[in-house]
């Protein structure tokens, strides 16, 4: 884990992604999606460092999906630094956030709130 990438904007984990060899994580400003990104363009328009310190439950975006979208809940209720400890412990026990071309564990959600309980436990 790279703990010094820390979260997206949009509630991403850059610390645990398999593509920061390529990239220096949402806050580098080497993000290779930085012209596309509507949650980056829309936390920056409100001078916000990220999704989870707006008030609005905003579903734009990646934040559309339950993964960043749960993830920013999580945020947003716990703080991002317990976020990061909870997917540190999860990453050695085990817990894959993705490899490139195979999903992982934390994408197998349809519901924010299970996904909420499973980064807080680690257990299905």
């Amino acid at each position: 884990m790279k703990r010094e990438l820390g979260i997206a904007r949009c509630g991403l984990a850059c610390c645990l992604c398999s593509e920061n060899v390529r990239c220096g994580g949402c806050r580098s400003g080497e993000c290779p999606d930085r012209d596309w990104c509507e949650n980056r363009r829309c936390s920056m328009e409100k001078r916000l460092e990220h999704c989870y310190e707006c008030e609005a439950d905003c579903r734009k975006g990646l934040l559309s999906k339950v993964k960043p979208y749960g993830f920013t809940l999580f945020a947003r209720r716990y703080g991002e630094e317990e976020l990061l400890n909870c997917l540190e412990r999860n990453e050695k026990a085990g817990v894959v956030y993705h490899r490139e071309g195979i999903v992982g564990d934390y994408d197998d959600f349809d519901d924010a709130e299970e996904l909420i309980r499973f980064i807080r436990t680690g257990e299905r």
